[in-house]
C-alpha cells in the first residue's frame, strides 16, 4: 500500500496512528500513536506492523 506523510493508519495492534516520517521510500515509517489511555507516543512502525490505511 502506498502511504504519504500525515495519513492515518490502523496498526494490527488495533491503535490508530499518523504517519510524520518515511525511511527509505517506505521502509518503515516514524508514527505518532494514539494510545488506549489518551497519550500519544511516537515510535517506528514496519510495514508489516500495520493492518490498512484509514
Amino acid at each position: 500500500m502506498k502511504l504519504k506523510m500525515f495519513d492515518k493508519v490502523l496498526l494490527k495492534t488495533g491503535e490508530t496512528a499518523y504517519i510524520v516520517e518515511i525511511y527509505n521510500s517506505g521502509e518503515a515509517y516514524e508514527m505518532d500513536i494514539d494510545k488506549e489511555d489518551g497519550s500519544i507516543k511516537t515510535d517506528t512502525v514496519w510495514p508489516n506492523q500495520i493492518e490498512k490505511k484509514l
